[in-house]
């Protein structure tokens, strides 16, 4: 049974959240505040967090938490379910590393298939790689279904929004994409500018694992390409 731990100031809407997602078979488990929740954590990860932002005298206490889960976890799917729907407070919490940001709005149904949809996409990450999911630029490897990218046979950490960009640019090896042709594929909703800074994470990343990588062109008053060396 899959464990849910929900981080919820309010008691009456943390307990409702308790109550629909047991109703759907998920083991799940709630806290009122960082610090509760952070003593349960390390001694056990649930296998997927919601977390609201503010909690209780903190303002972004949400924030803190998703940066404590995402140090003693890469994989844990983390999603923020808050009442602050700002592009700011968005870009952020997705920044931070969380895999989904959803504003209390959202209906239970909707809820729950998000939740679903992570949990088939961490099944999917812990299936064998199969041959036909597999894109090969050079020293580049994509993995589709797995989501994940090798450099020189070394594994980069990128995010989700990070892997599908890349896809976008390496699927077509010397074609421009434009900043809105990333954020399609990317199936994301930001302005230019964090297109740019999330271009320039990705290139980072490689970097790190290769000193010399060059392979993502900027092309000015157009996009970006990948070039094949």
């Amino acid at each position: 049974m899959k464990k849910i731990a929900i981080i919820e100031d309010e008691p009456a809407i943390r307990e409702n959240y308790i109550e629909m997602l047991s109703l759907q078979g998920y083991q799940v488990s709630g806290f009122a505040d960082r610090a509760s929740a952070e003593v349960a954590f390390k001694n056990a990860l649930p296998d997927l967090a919601i977390v609201d932002i503010g909690l209780g005298h903190e303002i972004d206490g949400g924030f803190l938490l998703c940066q404590t889960l995402r140090s003693l976890s890469k994989t844990l799917p983390i999603i923020f379910l808050t009442a602050r729907d700002s592009e700011i407070d968005t870009v952020c919490g997705l920044r931070m590393g969380a895999d989904d940001y959803l504003t209390k709005d959202i209906s239970l149904a909707h809820l729950a298939a998000r939740i679903g949809a992570l949990f088939r996409r961490m099944e999917a990450l812990a299936q064998p790689a199969d041959a036909n999911a597999l894109i090969t630029r050079g020293q580049l490897t994509l993995d589709t279904q797995r989501m994940q990218v090798f450099w020189q046979q070394q594994l980069v950490d990128l995010t989700v929004t990070e892997f599908w960009m890349l896809h976008s640019l390496a699927q077509r090896p010397g074609h421009v994409k434009s900043r809105n042709d990333l954020m399609s594929d990317a199936k994301i909703y930001v302005d230019d500018s964090t297109i740019t800074s999330h271009v320039k994470r990705i290139r980072k990343k490689f970097v790190a694992l290769d000193s010399t990588f060059d392979c993502i062109d900027t092309v000015y008053g157009m996009g970006y390409r990948w070039e094949q060396h």
